[in-house]
């Protein structure tokens, strides 16, 4: 009889686990988004005292203070920023990003896609929940055109920012999508991301019950979920329904969800996944996809594609320097400079 291998985590959920309180609002989405991190980290074995977590403000950013590892709790909307100087100062380091889409997306929107642009080596975990919550209830830059809010009461007149436009508008090389209550998709996309070399933004349909309760509903609820999401694997065809039994086709240049075996359509016609092609025209598409244009919303990786990343390229950089000019004391240094005057 053969010995069968045993293969043990190096560690478990309950070490990335801080001793602190977890305190958000009794039914808050963000206690599922914290218990998923911890377990995907878990499982790909990160080294807690390797790991940091960095936030700005908002009620997703009190997640620093939940977690074994190092955190900095910031300045609203700066979280993207001293994420980038934490990786470039220390690459070997971890570097996660739990914001929201007030914080990441308005005060700290500049931030935001300049360090999906420069893909950094980071992980941006952005709670959507359409809302304020933390200062009680104004609408954000994801909240939907004709949203009542206490700062808009008689609806917005805006159209929204979709974060994976943003992503996409920025050159990003990750983009995934999930909803708190699906922790099984939580845990893969963000196990995925921290694999990614580059910049992974991973969009968490989050609902905030106090003060945008059941925003997400008709795509979380368990009657509607199935017909109301697909969730992409790359390689596999795109299906959905309780029973696998629809799927996305091209209908000229636009997608089209199609019943398998009505109206002539079989799955030989079912679109196959790519999260890994350079072109993300396909993937834009599948992103921006609505139950409101009788689209399905896509969960799960919707692109990962390699890129050279910021901090690798940085560190690349200052070594060519170093090797081809001489060292200089900082007086030398100076005094070489062209910028330097005589008084007499």
């Amino acid at each position: 009889m053969e010995a069968t291998e045993i293969k043990y985590q190096k560690y478990l959920a309950k070490d990335y686990k801080s001793e602190n309180a977890v305190r958000w609002c009794p039914g808050c989405g963000d206690y599922a988004i914290l218990t998923c991190l911890h377990k995907a980290l878990a499982e790909l074995s990160v080294d807690p005292h390797n790991t940091a977590v960095i936030s700005g403000i908002g009620c997703s950013s009190r997640l620093p203070y939940y977690m074994n590892t190092y955190g900095f709790h910031s300045i609203h909307g700066r979280a993207a920023a001293i994420a980038t100087g934490v990786k470039v100062a220390n690459p070997a380091l971890s570097v996660w990003v739990a914001t929201g889409d007030g914080d990441s997306l308005a005060i700290g929107g500049n931030h935001f896609i300049h360090a999906v642009r420069r893909n950094v080596d980071i992980n941006i975990l952005l709670f959507n929940n359409k809302i304020y919550g933390l200062t009680k209830g104004q609408y954000s830059p994801t909240s939907s055109r004709g949203f009542v809010s206490k700062s808009s009461p008689y609806g917005t007149v805006e159209d929204p920012f979709r974060p994976a436009e943003l992503c996409f508008g920025a050159r990003g090389t990750f983009f995934a999508r999930a909803i708190d209550v699906d922790m099984k998709t939580q845990v893969e996309v963000m196990v995925e991301a921290a694999r990614h070399k580059g910049t992974s933004v991973v969009e968490v349909l989050q609902n905030c019950v106090i003060f945008n309760d059941g925003i997400h509903n008709k795509i979380s609820d368990r009657n509607w979920k199935a017909d109301n999401t697909i969730t992409l694997r790359h390689g596999e065809k795109m299906l959905f329904g309780k029973e696998n039994e629809k799927g996305l086709v091209l209908d000229g240049w636009n997608l089209k969800a199609v019943t398998i075996g009505e109206e002539g359509y079989t799955m030989e016609d079912v679109l196959v996944h790519d999260a890994t092609t350079i072109d993300n025209t396909l993937q834009m598409k599948l992103a921006l996809m609505d139950i409101s244009n009788e689209l399905p919303v896509a969960l799960g990786v919707i692109r990962s594609v390699e890129a050279p990343t910021y901090e690798r390229d940085y560190e690349q950089q200052i070594k060519e320097v170093q090797q081809n000019k001489p060292k200089k004391s900082f007086t030398e240094f100076l005094l070489s400079s062209s910028n330097v005057w005589e008084v007499k």
